[in-house]
């Protein structure tokens, strides 16, 4: 019963991840790109947010480092901004989602959707 419970969770947490990226895509879709990426991710606060291990954390960082450089260049592209700035983020996505668990994955994607739209980045694609 507890490897069905386990289960469940886990097909749950994905649920609402996969639920969070097709809102974040389908609410991204009508509204142009504007705004220029500033971000200074607070990487401790991160790791507390989603109650980090040590090794998650260091990885964590890579990650966001990886994630201001990117969203940086896509943010001040001339051309293929779109396209650069959907790079990043999905790319962002795929690096998190091997490095966190099923409940830590679904709250960053909820904490990213809402940072992105907070700074008026929207994604058309």
């Amino acid at each position: 019963i507890r490897d069905r419970v386990g289960i469940m969770k886990r097909l749950g947490l994905t649920f609402v991840a996969a639920f969070c990226l097709a809102a974040m895509t389908f609410a991204a879709g009508n509204q142009p790109t504007t705004a220029k990426w500033e971000g200074n991710i607070n990487v401790n606060k991160l790791s507390q947010y989603l109650n980090l291990n040590s090794v998650q954390s260091e990885e964590v960082s890579n990650i966001c480092e990886y994630f201001t450089e990117q969203m940086g260049r896509a943010t001040v592209a001339r051309k293929n901004k779109e396209t650069k700035l959907h790079n990043a983020v999905y790319g962002n996505l795929k690096l998190m989602k091997r490095t966190l668990t099923d409940e830590q994955y679904a709250k960053y994607t909820a904490l990213l959707n809402i940072t992105l739209k907070n700074k008026g980045i929207e994604l058309s694609k």
